[in-house]
């Protein structure tokens, strides 16, 4: 299982990085990260994209974070577009966090995807690992074409004994 990993960052943030080889073209995967047709299946919260650099974003808590977590229905958290390079580079702030999307060539046709999540605390970055996770998995099944007969929220919770900090 290829877990997310966790660090310092230089000012003393945490970071919570994932790394995935695919076999698709950087544009095809720029294009589930980042398309509305696919991202209501593996982001967590409902947001409208508008990947122009300092565009305003909302947040929005979705039905199955109210449900799972006792979230407020109609919650909302801002951010913002930090950095686009499409095909290449998606950076979000999201309150205080910051998610970093990158894709690199691999060189035979593929690519790597890399997302960081920089957080305050080490318990946050623990607390995001299983649903990032989960959904890099929902990720997957969209490029190859597999139906996705599973749900992302349950597979968090199947994953979250991986991810648990020291002091848990």
């Amino acid at each position: 299982m290829n877990l997310g990993s966790i660090s310092r960052t230089y000012d003393g943030r945490v970071a919570l990085r994932f790394e995935r080889a695919f076999p698709h073209a950087p544009e095809k995967v720029w294009s589930v990260i980042t398309n509305p047709e696919y991202l209501d299946a593996w982001f967590p919260a409902a947001v409208e994209w508008d990947l122009t650099p300092g565009a305003q974003l909302q947040f929005r808590t979705t039905d199955e974070q109210v449900r799972r977590f006792g979230l407020p229905a109609g919650h909302t958290a801002s951010g913002s577009v930090l950095v686009v390079h499409p095909g290449q580079m998606l950076e979000l702030m999201w309150d205080s966090d910051v998610l970093h999307w990158e894709l690199t060539p691999d060189g035979s046709g593929g690519c790597w995807l890399t997302l960081t999540h920089t957080t305050d605390t080490e318990d946050d970055a623990y607390a995001h690992g299983a649903g990032w996770h989960a959904g890099f998995e929902v990720v997957e099944a969209q490029l190859d074409g597999r139906p996705i007969d599973w749900s992302m929220w349950e597979r968090a919770e199947e994953l979250a004994e991986h991810y648990r900090g020291p002091g848990s």
